[in-house]
């Protein structure tokens, strides 16, 4: 004869079968980034998801990869699973805006990390880089591994989002104080390392004697180094990169890249859930704006060697 004690602990096991773990959780944090093979995406999710099971969520990682249907659709899934709260990196500045008033429609909030939607007052929070800081910085290095003359290309992000523009236009504000740095080609990359090389290459055709790339992020620096490399020409080509990625610094400190702009991922990506978890608990977030701007930190040989893991720089 089974005891009313245990019949009440195996109806409890049962309900949690059938519920999910959540059931033993305070709830389902939906975290979605862009794609987790860029490791700068992958320590996005892996930090906000460590994050909020330490507080007692449980949580899932998804990845739209870039496109808004995806991302709708995952934004549905959450919906769908009762999440308590949205942790997402938006594919678009302006194609995200519906998805997360959809999800606002249901009555979960939202964090935005890393990348800003056009329109505020819907996400609870938005936290980012401060992409104009970091530009400015990396473009202060950069000219000074270049010297006051020269001719350079650079290699622009994905349009859609509002960092690649904040980049270049922060390299601009800092390199057109030295007219005889002379940029001579720019091509759109996407983020993507293997359209780095792609567009390394063709500006190489059209550009042979160029002495200095410089890069919205990490992965397409690294594919125009790689292009360089098989030119035989990175020995007297300078390379700036932005994102503080693991393959950066190891080229860095192997003296290919010049520097890297560490973005402090790992911080706001713990600090959306954290954030998260006293919106659920209070109906407030603890902080005063929706828009948080995180500085950036600057990886150069001389500091390299401080570098204590996936996009932490220690003191």
């Amino acid at each position: 004869m089974i005891k009313s004690g245990t019949r009440l602990l195996l109806a409890t096991a049962a309900m949690s079968i059938l519920l999910g773990s959540s059931a033993w959780a305070d709830g389902l944090i939906s975290i979605i980034v862009n794609d987790p093979a860029n490791p700068y995406w992958l320590t996005e999710g892996n930090v906000a998801k460590a994050t909020a099971e330490k507080l007692g969520y449980t949580a899932t990682v998804s990845a739209h990869k870039g496109d808004t249907n995806a991302e709708s659709t995952m934004i549905d899934t959450a919906i769908t699973n009762k999440a308590v709260a949205i942790i997402l990196d938006p594919a678009n500045a302006d194609g995200s805006i519906g998805a997360v008033k959809k999800a606002i429609a249901a009555n979960i909030p939202v964090f935005l990390v890393n990348a800003e939607i056009n329109q505020e007052g819907l996400a609870k929070g938005q936290l980012v880089s401060n992409n104009a800081q970091g530009a400015a910085m990396g473009a202060t290095e950069w000219q000074k591994s270049m010297g006051d003359k020269g001719t350079y290309v650079e290699l622009f992000g994905n349009p859609a989002d509002n960092n690649a523009a904040t980049r270049s236009n922060g390299y601009e504000t800092v390199l057109t104080q030295y007219p005889d740095l002379k940029k001579v080609g720019k091509e759109v990359a996407d983020w993507d390392r293997t359209k780095g090389h792609d567009k390394m290459q063709s500006l190489l055709q059209a550009n042979p004697d160029v002495n200095g790339v410089i890069a919205g992020n990490d992965e397409m620096a690294l594919g125009a180094i790689a292009a360089l490399k098989e030119a035989g020409k990175l020995a007297n080509v300078k390379v700036g990169g932005f994102d503080g990625s693991p393959d950066a610094v190891a080229s860095v400190k192997a003296g290919e890249m010049a520097y890297t702009v560490l973005q402090p991922v790992a911080v706001f990506s713990e600090e959306a859930i954290k954030q998260a978890d006293s919106f659920i608990k209070t109906g407030k977030t603890g902080v005063d704006t929706e828009k948080q701007l995180f500085d950036c930190l600057l990886i150069t040989k001389d500091n390299v060697d401080k570098y204590s893991g996936p996009f932490v720089l220690s003191k």
